[in-house]
């Protein structure tokens, strides 16, 4: 394992933001509506790891240093959890497991939907995430992992429906999102240009 002592402080790290959320939740700290303040909560800090985690291959470009690399995986695992556990407290906090409720609101709010879709996207991202997967799908697994700025493009939108009366707290994540997203278009290009040449015949 390389950088060891750096995964253990990411995983602390992580793992004291949320423990730190939920002991104000128990204590009852969070307001009138605790459970509203955990969903969304849960939510930025989702997308927050997001970011990060797609910020490490151009910061890994920038400066030449492996130990960007070494964190993306786990941020990546990370935001993937705290997205479940952003699913998890709105089924719990906010529509009480009413299944009938949740297909409704699934129909009649379009930002539930694509939360939804950006949320089911992190899964194979998620699972494929290994050494073992990695060698099993070649090609393949940079395809699938291509997903995951859809899933940016995806998260944003679910947020600006969201906070829409609050543009000013949404900028803060689609600044950045928007400029990852521009440092990574012309590669993308270059290399569904390679995909599209490789898959002509000669």
């Amino acid at each position: 394992m390389r950088f060891p002592k750096l995964r253990v402080g990411l995983f602390m790290v992580a793992a004291s933001v949320l423990g730190y959320w939920l002991l104000l939740a128990a204590g009852d700290r969070l307001g009138p509506d605790p459970g509203k303040v955990l969903v969304d909560w849960l939510g930025q800090g989702a997308l927050t790891l997001l970011l990060l985690t797609l910020s490490m291959t151009p910061l890994r470009l920038l400066t030449g240093w492996p130990i960007w690399i070494a964190c993306r995986r786990q941020l990546g695992l990370w935001s993937a959890f705290y997205a479940f556990l952003h699913l998890l407290a709105f089924l719990t906090f906010i529509l009480g497991w009413n299944f009938e409720r949740l297909a409704k609101e699934l129909l009649e709010r379009p930002y539930i939907f694509v939360g939804f879709v950006a949320l089911t996207g992190l899964v194979p991202l998620a699972v494929t995430s290994n050494r073992t997967s990695m060698r099993y799908l070649g090609r393949r697994w940079v395809r699938l992992h291509r997903l995951v700025y859809v899933i940016l493009v995806l998260a944003l939108l679910h947020m600006l429906w969201v906070v829409r009366s609050d543009l000013g707290r949404w900028l803060i994540y689609a600044v950045p999102g928007v400029v990852l997203l521009a440092v990574r278009f012309p590669v993308m290009v270059r290399l569904l240009s390679l995909n599209a040449r490789a898959g002509k015949p000669k």
